[in-house]
């Protein structure tokens, strides 16, 4: 476990944001450096510049998958100095998604070492892995890419839920832009013009009703008003007004009906941006086996989206499940709990070897 965090605290030191893509390539590279030294064959990937890490028993083909990412979001610079404390690693991507990309890593060379001191080569590794740099801004380069080329009995995202709970079910996304257009005048004159500023807001008041919603665990479609900008001088009526949206959907949704209504209710030129799928994973043999590892082990449902909505489209199985990081993704005090990640990988090891 020593190595697990270890490692976790020299990946966080990459400031991997696509801010910075030169730093995304860095870390690929690192990681590709820790598996030649570990002797483990894989294949690298490059779309569009984005790296992915692909290690597989055989060609394309793993009895169980672990996926993570190396990318993270943006943040300052004391982030990307680890702080271990009170049990806890702190640093941007130490549980989104950095811990499970060393948990990976050193998995595979502790197995690999194991493989060969009975005379085995990687052909009998029980288990491959993924690791792509493009999850924050959607895996389309990324998983989405690679998992054309694999096939898994159980591909695991290391990228969500909690060592208790293993997540079947995700939220759905949608993503518009709404665009109000206006007349520009002068500022000391605004009878003159039309505000387009205006007309996005009275847009947003218009559609809201639409996710006042109340349902148990928030299990209902949410909005969320990520991004807003309009006008260019204090003293001038803007003619132009844009907000980008971000619409979480259940399977109660329709999210083309859902735009659709959106449309009707606004002024506003809208725009779909995205359109991704909800998440649903199967209950499989080696799910009923890690609930027979964990006791009490629940499954659950998640707010957010992962990688792992890929999936269904290739005909794989899979789950979302990880380590504690205490909803902390994203912010600025992000961490892992160090104890759940020795119970996850003791769970994972204890499954690929078919204890």
């Amino acid at each position: 476990m020593r190595q697990v965090i270890e490692l976790t605290k020299e990946l966080i030191r990459f400031p991997s944001m696509h801010s910075r893509p030169e730093e995304i390539r860095r870390c690929a590279d690192f990681i590709a450096d820790y598996l030649d030294e570990a002797q483990v064959a894989y294949r690298r990937y490059d779309v569009e510049g984005i790296p992915s890490i692909l290690v597989t028993p055989e060609a394309g083909r793993a009895p169980v998958l672990l996926m993570s990412h190396l990318d993270v979001v943006d943040a300052p610079e004391e982030l990307f100095d680890p702080v271990e404390k009170d049990g806890r690693l702190y640093g941007r991507g130490a549980i989104d998604d950095k811990y499970a990309v060393a948990l990976s890593l050193v998995m595979l060379r502790h197995h690999m070492e194991r493989l060969r001191a009975e005379g085995k080569g990687q052909d009998a590794l029980g288990f491959g892995v993924l690791i792509t740099g493009d999850e924050e801004i959607g895996g389309y380069r990324g998983a989405r890419e690679v998992l054309k080329d694999v096939r898994a009995d159980l591909c695991v995202a290391l990228d969500g839920g909690s060592v208790d709970e293993i997540v079947l079910k995700e939220k759905g996304i949608l993503r518009l832009k709404l665009t109000a257009h206006g007349k520009t005048a002068h500022g000391a004159r605004p009878w003159l013009g039309e505000n387009a500023v205006e007309i996005l807001m009275d847009d947003l008041r218009a559609i809201r009703p639409l996710f006042d919603l109340d349902a148990p665990d928030h299990w209902h479609r949410t909005l969320n008003l990520g991004w807003i900008r309009g006008g260019t001088s204090v003293n001038q009526v803007p003619d132009r007004a844009e907000a980008k949206l971000d619409i979480r959907y259940t399977e109660d949704d329709d999210p083309d009906r859902l735009a659709q209504e959106v449309t009707k209710r606004v002024r506003s030129q809208v725009e779909v941006l995205e359109r991704e799928p909800l998440f649903f994973g199967q209950r499989t043999a080696h799910v009923d086996r890690l609930m027979e590892l964990i006791p009490g082990l629940r499954l659950g449902q998640a707010h957010g989206a992962s990688d792992a909505r890929f999936l269904s489209s290739y005909g794989m199985a899979g789950i979302v499940w990880g380590a504690d990081g205490e909803n902390t993704q994203h912010s600025l005090d992000e961490h892992v709990v160090i104890e759940s990640v020795d119970r996850l990988y003791r769970a994972i090891d204890r499954l690929v070897q078919g204890a």
